[in-house]
């Protein structure tokens, strides 16, 4: 899942208007942004292993500390305390420590038996929607209508940056997605880890659109439209 993880910071704009899309795809990826770092300091591990009818050429061994669900639980509390710390915003908290959670629930969906409920001997989950390519594409590209859509009716472009900059951006992630997809197999775990890192340039993408845009307040008593900054 890629798109989908996206999709929901996209929507998250919708329930918590106040944070910045940068941080609402930072807090829906945190996890797959954690990942990778695991991987280069040989914490958690995963294997090049394409199977015939698999989506996906990676087989994930071990990771209980960035995918097992005790412990996403935990970044989602602390993900979510530390914005409130920083912003003294309840709501927009508990909406971006959800939004970690969001990523092992939307994982559960596509991945094969190897998500972790807890570190140690746990259960393994997964519903493995990643033995259909089409039900992938079509889920991942549903989550990614309906989030363009509940963030386009939270805000709108300030300038041209701001339709050029975010549009750029969806167009962007449609193509590495599909490239992620239909392209060669890694040649090994480090390129994955490192392209796994380059996600941090599309949160940074994400402040940048989302500061040349504006949050649309709808005033049920008024009818009138406010703008509010993104933080």
């Amino acid at each position: 899942m890629f798109l989908g993880h996206f999709a929901v910071g996209l929507a998250g704009k919708a329930a918590a208007p106040k944070p910045s899309l940068g941080t609402l795809f930072l807090a829906a990826q945190f996890l797959d942004l954690l990942w990778p770092t695991l991987l280069m300091l040989n914490m958690e591990h995963a294997q090049i292993a394409p199977e015939p009818g698999v989506l996906v050429p990676l087989k994930f061994t071990h990771y209980p500390i960035s995918h097992s669900l005790l412990l996403v639980l935990g970044w989602g509390l602390l993900f979510g305390l530390v914005y409130w710390l920083i912003r003294k915003d309840t709501r927009s908290a508990i909406v971006l420590g959800l939004l970690v959670i969001s990523h092992w629930l939307i994982d559960l969906i596509v991945h094969m038996p190897d998500l972790p409920l807890y570190p140690g001997d746990s259960p393994m989950l997964g519903l493995g929607l990643w033995t259909s390519t089409i039900a992938t594409i079509a889920l991942e590209m549903l989550l990614l209508i309906v989030g363009l859509w509940l963030y386009l009716r939270t805000t709108k472009a300030k300038n041209k940056t701001g339709n050029y900059s975010f549009w750029a951006l969806v167009v962007f992630l449609v193509v590495i997605y599909f490239m992620n997809l239909f392209g060669p197999v890694p040649p090994n775990m480090e390129a994955v880890a490192w392209g796994g890192q380059m996600q941090w340039l599309l949160v940074i993408w994400a402040y940048w659109a989302d500061r040349n845009r504006q949050t649309i307040n709808y005033s049920s008593e008024t009818h009138r439209q406010t703008i509010a900054p993104a933080q």
